[in-house]
């Protein structure tokens, strides 16, 4: 008898999951996804070409049947796993738990056609206990959660097909929109636009550093007489207008001549002490959402590159599954935490077994919270990578955390009055925190999306006073001023997003699903619609054009309302609540308030250019727009325009900042001087990708002799840079000298990452622009002989990754960014890496089995295609900062 075959998706899972079933099962991989809809014209079936729907590959025009293609690249798979289907008297279907791992199983079993036992397995932890108890309990394919997940697919697919082809008319070609895309794009755009509306106020307060023996402490004036003092959170945080009643705005004369006369009005007296004890509750356990949002605050993770450690972390065993709405945790897991706690910090900080309500919109599937799959496995006591071991201890600390005991805290507050020459009392108040029991936080401390928040957690301790303890000045008492400080404040614009808000937005709105977040920012950030400036997501004019292209034209399927609405009808259809037919015949031709996607696409002549409008110019009246063009974004005045620096927010860009750009096309670049050696004039321009010199007069339009130019660097400034500079910079690249030992010349010059020496394809990070040109032939030598420090991109090609060394041919083997997104390759055979497999968790066994489906296929043109072949001397074209 032949033994049960087990289907998983990826070769690390299968790996894991061998080591736990031994020889009683045979487990194979399907690599992800093993069919999809087409995805380019060379992939639509024949018989559908001809439709005028063919191209997206659903018939609308019959109950939306989709058609289903196998990639080239997943043609060698299926035929290995039909040959592993057709010894198998069983065949167990174990991909993840959930609506998309149910979709995955459907179309395994309806591929391969298993002539034996189909059952589903589903376990939300890889152990051995899990994974045997889920094999005993293996049931049917849930059709309902297969339609729900079609559902979603074929909705996303007309929303993405119908709409981006409007895009590329009305705004640049190749832009996409989608579903939950275009809603995440529209947030992050409106807080830019209230952060381009706010005006920044000044305010000023005083501050006395009071001292009570070996103890300093900080008190704030607050009150004086009836008014308050105005803070931070008396403007509005839109606009940035005083907005609070019966306030005082200081200024800094006010608030030096206060310093002047308190000084001097001593004593002061402590006019009240309050003690307030108090309690803190722990957190619940990560859901996907909460640890995406937690792992970008303390560890600075995006949102994808948690998933990523987080999907390696699940496929090895060491956490439950991790996309995941709940917040429950099983009751072995309660045990085994309880055990944890009290062995490593005793029985009074564990406080009993906790259960948290889930409290997302339209939670679904009842997994459980994200944990560590043996509370004995501590952070320390494993040997991870070094993102998964921080995720890792993250998760467990977290877990462990929300089952101890509450922390009890006393909170203390001061309150010190002082009495001004006009007689008014002027109260200052300080406030503290002492840790009675701590608790959880003994374990866990959670973070905050306000770092300034974060310092509440720490203890602060004021000393013990009573009403009537009097303030005086150094040397006559206990209690003594050490001085009083006037300090400025200024009104901060809304923050920008970051992945950590974003995701909490969108969780909070019901948009999307926490299991999709990764994707949704790594997507819209590899469209050019976000760019990153530190943590921040800061949106791109093209994100702006196309967002106000969407409100005013499909205003409806851009509502934060809208895709919470279509998550609720989702969950209707995997509970057998609603037709799937009838779902999207609502969605696309528009019934019972939905608008008609294929009404809102018909008549696209009515749709307009976006421009986004900057203001007008005071003397001419004429207004000044930003528009985008082949080239990126640029300012535009009647007949003039000028583009704009890919790296300046929109927040940022002003009016007097595009009447410059405007002024500096119109009256032509700035010369420096002559360069003496060639007579040639040097000038200073702007272009799309900020300031540069040039050597020689501008080219005639449609001119193929392009002259000499060089990027300016961070340190340098086209208002104060000098001819000897720019001559400096445009006789980069510059030789070091020649290497005898590999007979290559060495050059030096500034990247993209920054001063570089390079020696044939190898590059090495110098410590500082002027190295670029102080730099010895020995120095770069002896770089070249260390060891070169990790880098995600070099500087001739995008390298997303290195996987490993090919087991054949021991080649190295890397994930490089492509034009269509993400491929890996050895050298000699590409391979596209499908969108569904997240590049930071490709293990070199699934690249190696991507890379042994293409060998000998022949290359096909069209989107989503890695060329066949390709040459380490013939380098892709280097991205720009925010090419996709």
């Amino acid at each position: 008898m032949s033994k049960p075959l087990v289907i998983v998706e990826s070769p690390a899972k299968a790996k894991t999951l061998a080591r736990f079933l031994g020889n009683q099962f045979r487990v194979e991989a399907s690599v992800g996804h093993v069919r999809d809809l087409p995805e380019n014209a060379s992939e639509v079936p024949a018989g559908i070409k001809d439709k005028p729907w063919g191209r997206m590959g659903v018939d609308v025009d019959a109950g939306f049947k989709p058609y289903y293609v196998i990639s080239s690249d997943r043609k060698s798979r299926i035929r290995e796993l039909k040959a592993a289907v057709a010894d198998a008297d069983e065949v167990l279907l174990a991909t993840d738990p959930d609506r998309e791992g149910e979709s995955i199983s459907w179309h395994l079993r309806e591929v391969l056609k298993p002539k034996g036992t189909v059952k589903r397995v589903v376990f939300h932890e890889i152990t051995e206990e899990a994974v045997l108890d889920a094999i005993a309990h293996a049931r049917d394919i849930d059709l309902k959660l297969v339609d729900a997940q079609e559902s979603r697919r074929i909705l996303d697919r007309l929303y993405g097909y119908m709409l981006s082809p409007v895009l590329w008319k009305k705004v640049q070609t190749g832009l996409s929109a989608g579903r939950v895309q275009s809603v995440a794009v529209r947030l992050i755009v409106e807080r830019e636009e209230e952060r381009r509306a706010f005006r920044r106020s000044t305010y000023w307060d005083l501050d006395a550093r009071i001292r009570a023996g070996e103890t300093q402490f900080i008190a704030s004036l607050v009150r004086v007489g009836d008014e308050r003092v105005a803070t931070g959170k008396d403007f509005d945080p839109n606009t940035g207008a005083l907005t609070g009643r019966n306030v005082r705005l200081l200024d800094e004369a006010a608030a030096r001549t206060m310093r002047d006369t308190l000084a001097g009005r001593l004593p002061w007296v402590v006019s009240a002490v309050e003690e307030k004890p108090t309690t803190q509750r722990p957190s619940a356990p990560f859901t996907t959402s909460t640890l995406q949002q937690e792992a970008n605050r303390k560890l600075g993770f995006s949102a994808d590159r948690t998933m990523s450690a987080a999907q390696r972390l699940f496929q090895d065993g060491v956490i439950s599954y991790h996309r995941t709405d709940s917040t429950t945790l099983s009751d072995r897991a309660l045990r085994e935490s309880a055990r944890a706690i009290q062995g490593l910090y005793g029985d009074a900080f564990y406080s009993g077994p906790r259960q948290y309500q889930t409290k997302v919109k339209n939670a679904q599937e009842a997994h459980e919270a994200i944990r560590p799959t043996d509370f004995d496995q501590t952070p320390q006591s494993l040997s991870l990578p070094p993102d998964e071991a921080r995720l890792y201890d993250l998760i467990w600390k977290r877990t462990v955390a929300s089952q101890m005991a509450d922390a009890r805290l006393l909170r203390t507050t001061l309150e010190i009055t002082a009495t001004g020459a006009d007689g008014r009392a002027h109260v200052f108040t300080a406030s503290g925190k002492a840790i009675q029991f701590a608790g959880f936080l003994r374990a866990y401390v959670e973070g905050s999306d306000d770092p300034a928040s974060e310092l509440g957690d720490q203890e602060t301790i004021l000393p013990k006073l009573v009403v009537g303890d009097r303030v005086t000045a150094p040397g006559q008492g206990p209690l003594t001023l050490g001085g009083l400080d006037p300090k400025a404040h200024e009104t901060l614009p809304p923050p920008r997003y970051t992945d950590a808000s974003l995701v909490k937005r969108l969780e909070e709105d019901g948009i999307g699903r926490p299991s999709t977040y990764a994707s949704i920012i790594q997507t819209i950030e590899r469209r050019g619609y976000v760019w990153r400036q530190g943590k921040a997501l800061i949106p791109s004019y093209t994100a702006f054009a196309v967002t106000r292209l969407l409100k005013d034209h499909f205003g409806q399927l851009v509502e934060l309302g809208f895709t919470g609405r279509v998550e609720e009808d989702l969950d209707q259809v995997s509970n057998g609540d609603l037709d799937r037919t009838q779902f999207l015949e609502q969605f696309y031709n528009g019934q019972d308030g939905w608008p008609g996607l294929r009404h809102l696409v018909t008549n696209e002549d009515r749709i307009e250019y976006p421009v986004i409008d900057i203001g007008t110019e005071p003397t001419s009246g004429q207004k000044v727009v930003v528009r985008i063009g082949r080239y990126g974004a640029y300012a535009q005045m009647g007949d003039a325009n000028a583009s704009i620096p890919e790296d300046v927010a929109p927040a940022d860009f002003t009016l007097e900042q595009a009447l410059k750009l405007l002024k500096d096309r119109v009256q032509g670049p700035q010369s420096l001087g002559t360069d003496p050696k060639t007579a040639l004039p040097v000038y200073v321009l702007t272009g799309r990708f900020g300031p540069y010199v040039q050597l020689g007069e501008p080219p005639e339009k449609g001119s193929k002799e392009k002259p000499r130019r060089a990027s300016l660097t961070k340190n340098d400034h086209p208002d104060s840079l000098t001819l000897e500079r720019a001559l400096e910079l445009l006789s980069l690249p510059r030789l070091v000298g020649h290497d005898a030992e590999t007979g290559q010349d060495i050059i030096a010059n500034f990247g993209r990452f920054g001063p570089y020496v390079k020696r044939g394809d190898e590059f090495r990070s110098l410590g500082g622009d002027a190295e670029v040109f102080a730099v010895t032939l020995d120095q770069a030598i002896e770089l070249f002989k260390q060891e070169k420090k990790g880098r995600r991109r070099t500087a001739t090609r995008t390298v997303l990754r290195e996987v490993g060394l090919h087991p054949a041919s021991q080649a190295k083997v890397e994930v490089l960014e492509g034009r269509y997104g993400p491929y890996v390759t050895d050298g000699t055979t590409n391979a596209s890496v499908p969108k569904d497999v997240v590049v930071d968790a490709l293990t070199l066994e699934e690249a190696v089995g991507l890379l042994k489906a293409r060998e000998g296929v022949t290359p096909k043109k069209g989107r989503g295609r890695a060329p066949a072949k390709r040459t380490a001397a013939a380098p892709r074209k280097r991205a720009t900062k925010r090419s996709a």
